[in-house]
C-alpha cells in the first residue's frame, strides 16, 4: 500500500502534465476540479472544528475523526496531486 501510494503521487502529477501537453484544454477542467476541490475540503474541515468547538470536545480523536470523511481525503488528495503538477508546470515554464 506504502508503494501505492508514493507511486502514485509521482506518476498522477506527471499524467496530468503530459495530458496537459496533449489536450491544453483540459487544465481548465483541472483547475475547476482544484477549486471545488479546495471548497469541499475547506468546508469539511471548517464544520468539523466547529463542531468540536461547539460540543466542546477538544479531544485529538475528534479532530482526527476527520480523516474517515472519504470525501475529505478525495479532495485533498486531488489537492495534492494538483499543487505537485503546478510546481512541474512552474518549473518547466522556468527552464
Amino acid at each position: 500500500m506504502k508503494f501505492l501510494l508514493i507511486f502514485g503521487s509521482i506518476f498522477a502529477p506527471g499524467l496530468m502534465f503530459f495530458v496537459m501537453k496533449i489536450k491544453p484544454k483540459l487544465r481548465v477542467v483541472f483547475n475547476i476540479c482544484a477549486i471545488v476541490s479546495a471548497l469541499v475540503f475547506g468546508n469539511i474541515s471548517s464544520l468539523a472544528i466547529y463542531e468540536i468547538i461547539k460540543d466542546k470536545t477538544v479531544f485529538m480523536t475528534n479532530i482526527h475523526g476527520i480523516f474517515l470523511n472519504p470525501l475529505f481525503l478525495l479532495t485533498g488528495s486531488y489537492l495534492g496531486i494538483y499543487f505537485i503538477n503546478r510546481m512541474v508546470l512552474w518549473m518547466v515554464d522556468e527552464i
